[in-house]
């Protein structure tokens, strides 16, 4: 039987869902908004993608006791639930043992000059990768866009292989139609070392045909994927949340980066604006003053959307505020 044929939009349609960005959880539910590891990397860009997912958040959302930071995957900043430790720490262990040695010493090192105390990084001494030994799950961090905490906790104590299987199953749920190299670069992983994991969880993928590219999603999505349809509503995602369009530095999570309009981003607007499930332009983010620049002309109706959604976003002590950029666009609200 031939694989299942999937349209580009589709597959974004369905990404979209599995990642909580068509219809908002209930208020308060940051742990499951952030199942999938949301990256922290721009200040405070998990608190916007929690908003995006989450009913009534709030500036706190991302101090949630439920929630953990940590570097994972690929060594970026990452919010993740206290549930999910393991997978997004241990879960990205290289399977190489002189690798893992390497890391677990770096562990050693750090829990050693961390001496039971939460410590601000620059005062870990240099030359310590703090970075690597998180993968070892002993050391969680703390970054409040501003200045970063590391601080040792302890090591889980699961099956390492289940745990690979699992983090590679979080992957492909939230990021399919998607390939082996694709699961390696976005856990930090050797190319071999993902080829491996992906191995282990194959009974549970099924091919598609993704627009000419072999891809493969979970068994368990296949009916989800065959129904998925873009879904009415406006979010202001971080840059970060691009790779659910493809737009990721090798263009591996929906076809050639070619195929993606991406031509509005600018240094000053860096983040996608997406209405209806398409990138419609970009904005960008100075404290509470959001501005947003669409690809073109705005009916009053969705500027109004676009406008209750950034006045909404919880930035903590900022007076929201929005403007559109370009000719003709009108004046500031807020």
């Amino acid at each position: 039987m031939p694989p299942l044929t999937v349209a580009r939009r589709q597959a974004i349609a369905f990404r979209l869902a599995a990642n909580d960005l068509t219809t908002r959880l209930p208020a308060g539910s940051h742990a499951a908004a952030a199942r999938q590891a949301i990256q922290d990397t721009y200040p405070r860009s998990a608190l916007v993608s929690l908003h995006a997912r989450v009913e009534d958040c709030e500036p706190t959302a991302w101090e949630d006791e439920r929630l953990i930071q940590t570097y994972s995957p690929r060594a970026a900043v990452h919010v993740l639930p206290v549930a999910d430790w393991a997978v997004f720490t241990v879960g990205r262990l290289p399977l190489d043992p002189d690798a893992r040695r390497h890391v677990e010493t770096e562990a050693d090192r750090a829990v050693a000059a961390l001496a039971g105390q939460e410590v601000r990084g620059n005062a870990v001494p240099d030359g310590i990768d703090v970075r690597a030994a998180c993968a070892t799950g002993r050391i969680a961090i703390r970054w409040d866009a501003r200045l970063t905490w590391y601080r040792e906790v302890s090591a889980p104590e699961v099956d390492l292989v289940e745990t690979r299987r699992e983090l590679c199953r979080r992957h492909v749920h939230a990021s399919g139609p998607t390939t082996p190299e694709a699961f390696a670069w976005w856990a930090g992983l050797p190319v071999g070392d993902g080829h491996q994991v992906w191995a282990t969880l194959l009974p549970e993928l099924v091919e598609v045909d993704l627009e000419g590219h072999r891809a493969w999603i979970l068994a368990a999505d296949e009916e989800r994927l065959r129904s998925a349809s873009s879904a009415p509503g406006v979010r202001l995602l971080p840059a970060e949340e691009l790779r659910l369009f493809g737009v990721d530095r090798h263009g591996l999570f929906a076809g050639p980066m070619r195929r993606v309009d991406w031509s509005t981003a600018d240094t000053h607007h860096p983040h996608p604006l997406v209405v209806d499930g398409a990138l419609t332009g970009a904005w960008g983010r100075r404290g509470g003053r959001v501005t947003v620049k669409p690809q073109g002309p705005l009916s009053d109706e969705l500027r109004t959307r676009i406008e209750s959604e950034a006045l909404a976003m919880p930035i903590p002590n900022a007076a929201m505020s929005v403007r559109f950029d370009g000719p003709g666009v009108g004046d500031p609200v807020g």
